[in-house]
């Protein structure tokens, strides 16, 4: 890259290339949304290709890459209507249902996002900071404070790196940080300190899966109540939908899950993992089909061997997870 301005671009999209994943995710993180996180490094790429003679070769081509990433996705949030700028829920009323823009990332792409042995500044998909709950509480914040607490506390960058990614000064983005430190602990749930974060699913939450599954699949809403803690709250965004409480939960599953007239027909499940989370896609098989079609994707958030929130999302996200979209017959 000394030779920035000679190289050809097919030189330039291979040296960039190496870097896309872990990008897609530095953008997810700002964004929130899972779709627009690929058309912001795109954008990334074609802003860098078209300013590659300001790489001064002083700092690495992948800080300069964040640096263009992290003002792309401000320019985007900017441009975003003024409801989807910033989450406004106060913390006590504060669920994945006020941001009507998250969507969930599966973890066979953060796989790939994750850093080369050969790169040790390189930033691991760590759990803690790519969670739905850790989503949610960061876009509460404003986009520069946002930007501030990622770029320090996520990817470790030092607060003269912070400013000049940002065009301020190093008061005003040691500011910005602390602000949004104080407003995402507001934001987290409240025992989220106590949480015990291994970077692979524990037995306990793979036990948790396996059984939300078969409770699924049996339509057992006493076998999915025995899964819940008393306090769960179920969410379905972009649809402005929170409900909580075991017992006010069940009885909406109850009318999907349970024969009647209200009753969707049969239910399949296939368990897989997004945000770092225990997921299964949900399959329905009318009366008469002949096969199961995708029907969404339940996130769990478990606590203490008992699931403490549910977020569904819609059936896009089953493929999305690399889960099919149809399933024969049983």
């Amino acid at each position: 890259m000394n030779a920035a301005t000679t190289m050809t671009e097919q030189e330039f999209a291979e040296l960039s290339e190496r870097h896309r994943h872990e990008l897609r995710v530095h953008c997810y993180r700002m964004l929130g949304s899972f779709e627009e996180s690929e058309d912001l490094v795109q954008e990334t790429f074609l802003r860098a290709w078209r300013r590659r003679e300001t790489y001064q070769g002083r700092a690495s081509v992948r800080a300069w890459l964040y640096k263009i990433a992290t003002n792309a996705t401000l320019d985007a949030i900017g441009k975003r209507p003024a409801d989807k700028q910033v989450a406004v829920a106060t913390p006590e009323t504060a669920t994945t249902a006020e941001v009507s823009w998250l969507q969930p990332y599966p973890d066979h792409l953060l796989d790939l996002a994750a850093p080369a042995e050969q790169e040790p500044d390189a930033v691991a998909v760590a759990r803690e900071t790519i969670e739905l709950a850790y989503l949610v509480a960061l876009q509460h914040l404003s986009p520069r404070q946002r930007a501030a607490l990622i770029l320090r506390d996520v990817l470790g960058w030092s607060a003269a790196e912070t400013a000049k990614a940002l065009d301020t000064t190093v008061a005003s983005a040691n500011s910005a940080l602390q602000r949004a430190r104080v407003t995402l602990k507001e934001h987290l749930p409240a025992r989220r300190a106590d949480w015990s974060m291994p970077a692979e699913p524990t037995a306990e939450e793979k036990d948790v899966l396996a059984r939300f599954v078969a409770a699924t699949e049996a339509s057992d809403t006493d076998a999915l109540a025995a899964l819940l803690r008393a306090d769960i709250v179920h969410t379905m965004p972009p649809e402005p939908f929170a409900t909580s409480g075991r017992d006010t939960v069940i009885e909406g599953w109850a009318t999907v899950l349970e024969g009647g007239s209200d009753s969707w027909g049969q239910w399949a499940a296939l368990p897989t993992w997004v945000n770092r989370q225990p997921a299964l896609g949900n399959y329905v098989r009318k009366p008469g089909a002949e096969l199961f079609t995708a029907t969404n994707l339940d996130v769990l958030r478990v606590e203490g061997g008992l699931v403490a929130e549910v977020t569904t999302f819609g059936p896009a996200f089953v493929t999305a997870c690399g889960l099919p979209a149809t399933l024969p017959a049983r």
